[in-house]
């Protein structure tokens, strides 16, 4: 069965359910999540795409992100992925969301109501090679720094997200 997301509007209200390519090709607003995980050294866990992803391969990007799934609370979405893309599996904590636009030269767009959660991790995660193709660890400050100097290794969507909730990531640190 091919994997599904669940169409919203402006208020995260579901209004339905389409195939996430077809969701993509016709950049309907869908609900989803981006995962930032810290460790006790106030740094990022960022993971670099697998050369085979079908969009932006080998760029790099929050920890991980995807799509609910019908029936799946946002937490448990972002533990799932976790585990799926990353290996573990750790607390996490919704700190907001919003919505955002980001089209691909391969003429997909990801329109996207997206769920931001934060958790903590003090180990290497067991990275599935299927979908990431490494990982490092970088403050907030050396990820700013880094993306205005090579905006091109990143992410379209993580470029976005990070700007929008870098005050929120900044503040959330101070709990860890």
């Amino acid at each position: 069965m091919k994997e599904q997301v669940i169409l919203v509007d402006a208020h995260d209200n579901p209004i339905g359910f389409m195939e996430k390519i077809e969701a993509h090709e016709k950049a309907l607003l869908h609900r989803a999540f981006s995962v930032f995980v810290f460790n006790d050294k106030k740094e990022l866990m960022l993971q670099q795409r697998a050369k085979t992803k079908y969009h932006s391969p080998l760029l790099w990007t929050n920890t991980c992100c995807s799509h609910q799934r019908v029936g799946e609370t946002n937490i448990g979405a972002g533990k799932r992925r976790l585990q799926e893309e990353m290996g573990f599996v750790c607390e996490l904590k919704d700190i907001f969301s919003f919505i955002y636009k980001a089209p691909f030269d391969n003429g997909l767009t990801e329109h996207e109501l997206d769920h931001v959660m934060v958790g903590t991790f003090n180990n290497q995660p067991t990275i599935n090679k299927e979908e990431v193709e490494s990982h490092k660890w970088m403050t907030l400050e050396a990820v700013k720094k880094d993306m205005q100097e090579n905006p091109e290794i990143y992410t379209a969507w993580f470029k976005i997200i990070f700007d929008e909730s870098y005050e929120v990531l900044n503040n959330s640190l101070t709990n860890i």
